[in-house]
């Protein structure tokens, strides 16, 4: 399968090199000097020359609307992965023919986030608590953080964007909320404009109580959730790369790029049981807009 790669940052390398791996024939599109062989500056040239079957939207968050935009004007009709978020604010999509559209929510693919969701799927579900937290000047190492898009709040920056794979696996695991109530802000001396901690609490579909809590600021670095159902507690760790089910440990051995692997696997095999459709990325949109008008109302806010 032909691929185009829009983007080339350390996400835009990691979708290459899984997609290599998965025998696709990849081009990326950067208007930077890359060193990487088959490369184009402008989309219009890549679709042109490559006729790909597949797009991965890999740039800035801000810049996915108007790259979405440029691959309608020039009559892509294939399928498109945009990375996660899928935009910084709640945009209408561009008018397209795109075959399909999914958003890169690649958590719905960790083996322990897979296992959790089987073992929910016929329990009744009391309470959840996720938790996501990990010091921003830490993430790119060599990179100035002041000078990422994770600072700038105009750019997409903030841990409810930056850290929305929790909404949506969250909203995975337990259905569409129905109402929330949030409290963050910027709370630390980090040189950023955007929030670098929120909690929301919600009632969902399959759980009454869910808390999600996120941060730039924990310098351990964790990603877990815990699950309390009638018959059992389960701590899922994704950082530790284990499972806890009431006093049973289940570890794993995760490799750095298997979720992205899998993801990308389940696209060119039409497996879409576990992908993040357009509808759903727009929900997580609507999520964050609703979570930051609680957190200006100060109240509980409903769907």
């Amino acid at each position: 399968m032909n691929c185009i790669v829009v983007g080339y940052g350390s996400i835009g390398k990691r979708h290459v090199n899984v997609l290599k791996k998965l025998n696709c024939k990849v081009a990326v599109v950067s208007r930077r000097k890359i060193e990487y062989p088959l490369t184009y500056n402008s989309i219009s040239t890549a679709l042109k020359s490559e006729r790909p079957d597949y797009v991965i939207v890999a740039n800035e968050t801000a810049k996915h609307y108007d790259t979405l935009k440029e691959l309608s004007e020039n009559s892509f009709n294939g399928t498109v992965m945009v990375e996660k978020p899928l935009f910084e604010k709640r945009h209408d999509m561009p008018q397209n023919n795109f075959k399909n559209v999914y958003v890169g929510y690649n958590l719905r693919f960790n083996p322990i986030i897979k296992k959790l969701y089987r073992i929910i799927k016929n329990e009744k579900v009391l309470f959840a608590k996720a938790y996501a937290g990990q010091y921003l000047p830490y993430w790119r190492v060599g990179r100035d953080y002041t000078f990422t898009y994770s600072a700038k709040k105009n750019e997409g920056g903030g841990v409810l964007l930056d850290l929305s794979h929790e909404l949506d696996y969250c909203t995975w695991l337990f259905g569409n909320w129905s109402e929330m109530t949030a409290i963050g802000g910027k709370y630390s001396s980090l040189k950023i404009d955007s929030e670098d901690v929120f909690c929301i609490t919600m009632a969902a579909e399959k759980c009454p109580v869910v808390q999600i809590n996120l941060n730039y600021l924990d310098k351990i670095g964790r990603r877990e959730i815990t699950v309390i159902t009638d018959k059992k507690t389960i701590i899922a760790d994704l950082t530790g790369q284990k499972i806890q089910i009431n006093k049973k440990v289940i570890r794993y051995n995760i490799t750095r790029d298997y979720t992205y692997y899998m993801q990308h696997k389940a696209v060119l095999k039409g497996e879409t049981h576990c992908l993040c459709t357009l509808e759903e990325g727009m929900n997580i949109l609507d999520m964050v807009f609703y979570a930051k008008e609680a957190l200006k109302k100060k109240e509980w806010v409903k769907r």
